[in-house]
């Protein structure tokens, strides 16, 4: 056996013992690879999102990600909740099977299912201690932004006030209409702002996509740092490609995290993007290390 092969095994040792998991055939490092680390403290509290590691049953999962110092697997639903506890994980975000990013609140056709489905999960997530819920815009369909606002408002009032007796904050993610979601209104920082200051509830806030709003409006730090009251909750991926945070995109991810931990925030930062890398748990354990905030 030659020394080349002996470092295979040594590397492959090594960062199966530091993840602390077994070997699977999805946690593999190439020979060169930088090793993960074991786990992660500081001023950023780290999130997934389930639907990036749709292939990884969530057992799995969260064995996977635990010690790489995620705390929690968001956008799950309540019947996955009780797996997420069963590993000393929470959900920071709640979701629902039924939930639609095209057929949303701005459009008053939908206001009466979407009720029904959001009082339902709105009460499960109180009952769980699960703290906020996603929402969506909808597409705009004819719908210009000053209706959208309004006919959101109007969807939105009866759950806002039944997430503020319950303890729950509803949270509106702004999507780019660009790329990924043509036609979705939520498309920009300012529509969404608006929304959150005519809803006027602390209960309503802003799921702020790094990614997204890269694409369609960059300028990031700065709008983070003007609109730090309104924003609840972030996520992140690449630039372009919505892939690893690594040298091959454009976002300077320490540096945004950096500006996020300075505005004083104390929720969740999710990991959303799409790994393309034959290592995706390597991915992840690289892209918590560049958004973790020391000091």
């Amino acid at each position: 056996m030659n020394r080349h092969t002996n470092r295979r095994r040594w590397l492959k040792h090594i960062s199966a013992s530091l993840l602390g998991i077994t070997a699977a055939p999805l946690v593999r490092l190439s020979a060169n690879a930088p090793l993960p680390l074991a786990s992660t403290s500081g001023r950023i509290r780290h999130s997934l999102c389930r639907w990036t590691f749709h292939s990884v049953p969530l057992e799995e999962l969260c064995l996977h990600v635990k010690p790489l110092g995620i705390e929690s697997i968001e956008l799950t639903t309540p019947d996955e909740w009780p797996i997420l506890r069963k590993h000393g994980l929470t959900c920071a975000v709640a979701t629902h099977r039924n939930v639609s990013l095209t057929k949303g609140f701005n459009n008053p056709q939908y206001h009466a299912q979407l009720q029904v489905t959001y009082r339902q999960l709105i009460d499960q997530a109180a009952d769980a201690g699960i703290g906020q819920v996603i929402v969506f815009s909808g597409n705009r369909n004819g719908i210009n932004d000053a209706e959208g606002l309004e006919y959101c408002a109007q969807g939105l009032d009866p759950l806002v006030k039944q997430a503020e007796r319950r303890g729950v904050r509803i949270i509106m993610e702004l999507l780019n209409s660009k790329v990924d979601h043509p036609d979705y209104q939520c498309d920009h920082t300012s529509w969404g702002v608006a929304l959150v200051d005519k809803i006027g509830s602390p209960q309503f806030k802003l799921l702020y996509d790094i990614y997204h709003m890269q694409i369609m409006e960059g300028d990031i730090i700065a709008t983070i740092t003007q609109f730090k009251d309104y924003i609840a909750h972030y996520h992140t991926a690449g630039v372009p490609g919505r892939h690893e945070i690594d040298h091959t995109q454009e976002l300077n991810y320490p540096a945004i995290m950096r500006a996020i931990a300075d505005t004083g925030f104390k929720g969740f930062v999710a990991q959303e993007f799409i790994p393309k890398s034959e290592y995706p748990f390597l991915s992840l354990a690289t892209a918590i290390r560049l958004c973790s905030v020391q000091t």
